[in-house]
């Protein structure tokens, strides 16, 4: 009987005190594991893991030398060589048959000639660059999800028309393309700089050509003929919505960029613009209060007119003087690679 009613050591008025530190330890674990596993989604999120059919991904046979930006600073996205498969002779729909298209749709758009094409994000992340031509232009359209960052290149330089596969590495968070020469080493080329950053090409600058982004539904009804990159690539993967959900709605990053520029949030989406060595950001949350419209600017001299629309979300540039180039991205990504840029402030 004695031993039955023996109490514990620990007294009463101490009770409270381990009850609150038990709850504590309870709110740090959850909160602990809430971030780890935002983190792991995000990584998981990385178009990564399932590949389509064919060999698998080649070892590197990269040119390291010549290179313009700091090696040590070059990392690993994850994925390997090829592991996001770039697409060359790829297939595509019209409006009628692109059943898999949304209005809301993210897309780069890019009209040449005669011909217009649309190249949704949502199929992009798992892919990243696609080889085509467009109105008789030989093009690489190219997006990048951890920067939200889409160019499109002239790929025809130096006398021959140029492939470019995904490298699997990545220098301030943005992907290095790689050119898929037909012997030796294969050059790296950074989206965001538009220039080879490796090899005895290292520096030699890809042509930006026009494009916009824009909705699905704004770009089909300007473009009723317009073609959009197919589903159907030859790759098993879920195009029914964006990869990188967590990544978007969280203002961490997944990769280390230097410099960092406060003067906006790190993801304020921007229109940048570059005129040789002259830059200027155009942020889209800027024009959220505005009625949207045309209007007018320069830069360096030349002479652009943008268009805002409120519904579509998007920024476009409708006529631009020879000499302007254009990219969209997040802000972290494009005062890394332009830290001298200006800000457009709307008046």
């Amino acid at each position: 009987m004695a031993e039955e009613q023996q109490s514990p050591s620990v007294s009463k008025k101490s009770r409270p005190r381990n009850l609150v530190g038990s709850l504590a330890v309870v709110v740090i674990a959850i909160t602990g594991w809430f971030i780890w596993q935002q983190l792991a989604d995000a990584q998981r999120a990385h178009p990564l893991h399932a590949r389509g059919p064919g060999p698998a991904p080649s070892a590197p046979n990269f040119d390291m030398s010549h290179a313009t930006i700091p090696v040590d600073k070059v990392m690993r996205g994850g994925p390997p060589k090829d592991g996001i498969p770039a697409l060359t002779d790829a297939k595509f729909a019209t409006v009628a048959e692109a059943h898999f298209m949304n209005d809301d749709d993210r897309v780069i758009g890019v009209a040449i000639g005669n011909e217009a094409k649309a190249y949704p994000h949502k199929i992009l992340d798992y892919h990243e660059a696609v080889n085509d031509r467009v109105g008789g232009q030989d093009i690489t359209a190219t997006y990048c999800p951890l920067c939200d960052s889409s160019t499109v290149f002239d790929r025809q330089f130096g006398g021959q028309v140029h492939e470019f596969g995904i490298s699997g590495l990545l220098f301030n968070s943005n992907v290095l393309l790689y050119d898929r020469a037909k012997t030796g080493p294969e050059s790296l080329w950074s989206q965001m700089a538009s220039a080879a950053v490796t090899s005895a090409k290292s520096g030699q600058a890809l042509r930006r050509l026009p494009l916009e982004v824009t909705s699905w539904k704004d770009w089909k009804t300007r473009y009723p003929q317009t073609l959009v990159l197919s589903t159907d690539t030859g790759h098993q993967r879920n195009y029914s919505g964006g990869a990188y959900g967590n990544y978007f709605s969280s203002p961490r990053l997944m990769f280390p960029v230097e410099p960092l520029d406060n003067r906006l949030p790190p993801k304020t989406p921007v229109l940048g613009i570059t005129s040789g060595t002259t830059h200027r950001a155009y942020s889209l949350a800027s024009f959220e209060n505005t009625p949207g419209g045309t209007f007018g600017d320069q830069l360096d001299g030349r002479q652009l007119t943008l268009s805002y629309s409120p519904e579509h979300r998007s920024l476009r540039i409708t006529s631009a003087d020879e000499g302007l180039e254009w990219t969209y991205s997040f802000w972290f990504a494009w005062s890394a690679f332009y830290p001298e840029t200006d800000i457009y402030q709307p008046q």
